[in-house]
């Protein structure tokens, strides 16, 4: 059997874009890991071969005892709820996990790709540069945020001790949205719950600015593709990247009005916007601007277009109103 990429978070919204984009590459099937039951309880993994399935808790006794044969291993899966408080449980899924594939793919001697997050840069007060040599200055407003952020440095300084898988990169996802990201609830994209809220009432609810130099509306995100970052995870195991933690945005920062037009627009309707006060709990740790800065992933020889906004939205619809119609085109049946 030929060797085989092993990803993590199979079954979560990034990982099964990657995953679904495989065959489509030649790159065969993978291994993929993630809770088993994500496998089969979420709708829009139909029609998706995952290969190998193996349950995250399992992995490591299935790999010590299979000994497959790896091309890489790219390490999408963590918890992501950025308002999670349990600082242990974030310990052991986001930062021991991923050390211990860090040391697979060192001993396997295959390229790491893996999953950052732009929470590492906290109130943007530091930039959104990824220079690495800044990366201590770097504050996360969230306990999800400083999990992430302890990674990047353990890295850095396995590097440092000359620890390191052949070939390896880590990128700091900004605000990604695109099909498949239902199962996140609360932590889905503004675009699914703009439609969800445009079809069931007419209106989308923001949040107010509680800053004076910012109007309601007009808080700004860098907002990126989920088919821009697959293609990016692609670049970095195909050239390899030698090394290096980037910046994995669109670029450019959009307001949330922008974003909610868009939908508007894909569906037809009147735009009707309401605002609503930001939760008290999150206010004072609430971001009114990111926009990464893709200068080193350019240098490094990535070098097509993201998508804008408008492109990315209406793709995002036209495939929610496709999955939909299918779905009831088989209860019909």
């Amino acid at each position: 059997m030929p060797p085989r990429l092993l990803v993590t978070g199979a079954a979560g919204f990034i990982g099964a874009r990657f995953v679904e984009s495989l065959p489509r590459r030649g790159k065969g099937l993978p291994i993929s890991v993630d809770r088993r039951a994500a496998f089969t309880e979420r709708a829009e993994h139909a029609g998706i071969d995952f290969g190998e399935v193996v349950d995250m808790d399992d992995l490591f006794a299935w790999l010590d005892g299979q000994r497959p044969e790896l091309g890489g291993i790219v390490h999408l899966g963590a918890c992501t709820d950025t308002t999670e408080l349990d600082e242990d449980l974030l310990r052991r899924v986001n930062l021991e996990y991923s050390q211990r594939l860090w040391r697979i793919a060192c001993e396997r001697r295959v390229p790491f790709v893996y999953a950052s997050s732009a929470a590492t840069y906290g109130d943007g007060s530091e930039g959104y540069t990824d220079d690495e040599a800044r990366m201590d200055r770097l504050r996360p407003l969230n306990p999800y945020g400083a999990s992430k952020l302890r990674f990047d440095q353990w890295v850095l300084a396995e590097e440092a001790a000359g620890r390191t898988p052949p070939a390896w990169s880590g990128f700091k996802f900004f605000n990604v949205y695109g099909f498949g990201e239902r199962h996140k609830g609360a932590m889905a994209s503004v675009v699914l719950k703009a439609y969800d809220q445009i079809r069931a009432s007419g209106t989308v609810r923001l949040f107010k600015s509680h800053r004076p130099d910012v109007a309601h509306g007009e808080q700004k995100r860098d907002f990126v593709y989920v088919d821009d970052v697959v293609d990016v995870l692609h670049f970095a195991l195909d050239r390899p990247l030698r090394r290096g933690i980037f910046n994995l945005g669109s670029g450019t920062a959009r307001t949330f009005l922008d974003l909610v037009r868009c939908v508007f627009r894909e569906l037809g309707a009147e735009e009707r916007v309401e605002f609503v006060d930001t939760p008290e709990a999150i206010r004072a740790r609430y971001q009114y601007f990111t926009e990464a800065d893709m200068r080193r992933l350019r240098e490094a020889g990535y070098t097509r277009p993201f998508r804008s906004l408008e492109d990315g939205v209406q793709d995002y619809v036209a495939r929610l109103r496709a999955f939909e119609a299918a779905g009831a085109g088989a209860r019909g049946r």
